[in-house]
């Protein structure tokens, strides 16, 4: 059985949670990362040398970095549920999954540190204006591509969606503003309609 390092709660887990949920592959998943320990122990680290969550093991092969474990398993299932096989439209997912990774996230990450894991009289009022100035300006990327497709690769989910919607999750749940993006706030709906986002996604942000 697949098995899957990682707390429910990291946006990184929940990727791969979700995958697999979309993709009905049986899994198990064990603790690891924050107060949970375990990353920095050396059999950890024999299967990833990060330290970092998640990691899978599936067999005898173990593989790291969550976007690179969606595609992996997308890919693995074969029947185009989540991995395109058209090839532009496979590579079009394949760019929103990164841009997620060096974009979206690392604007947001700051915000979401500052306004949930920071305690208010320690907040810094500058990286909260310059987070909140650049998640903006990233979420109207998404909202400017998605004014014509109704998800990120085209006309139907795709395994391009899943970063990029984690993320939007995070956003929408800060206490900070949210101004109307209407392609953005169609897609994300038509997301959380969807059970594995539900169970996967929708937890509490800690």
């Amino acid at each position: 059985m697949l098995k899957i390092w990682g707390r429910a709660n990291s946006i990184n887990v929940q990727k791969v949670l979700w995958c697999c949920l979309e993709l009905g592959l049986d899994f198990e998943r064990i603790d690891a990362g924050s107060h949970f320990g375990v990353t920095q122990t050396p059999a950890y680290r024999a299967l990833n040398p990060n330290g970092l969550v998640p990691t899978i093991e599936d067999g005898d092969f173990q593989l790291w970095e969550s976007n690179v474990i969606v595609r992996y398993l997308a890919h693995k299932v074969g029947d185009d549920r989540l991995f395109p096989s058209e090839v532009t439209r496979r590579f079009d997912a394949e760019r929103w999954m990164d841009w997620q990774a060096t974009v979206f996230w690392p604007a947001l990450r700051p915000l979401f540190i500052q306004l949930i894991r920071t305690k208010p009289q320690d907040r810094d009022a500058a990286i909260i204006a310059r987070a909140e100035e650049l998640s903006l300006a990233a979420i109207r990327i998404l909202d400017a591509e998605l004014s014509d497709r109704a998800f990120l690769a085209g006309d139907s989910f795709s395994m391009g969606d899943i970063p990029a919607a984690v993320a939007i999750h995070r956003w929408y749940e800060l206490e900070t503003a949210h101004p109307e993006l209407v392609h953005v706030q169609r897609w994300y709906g038509e997301l959380k309609r969807r059970r594995p986002f539900q169970e996967a996604v929708m937890l509490p942000l800690s």
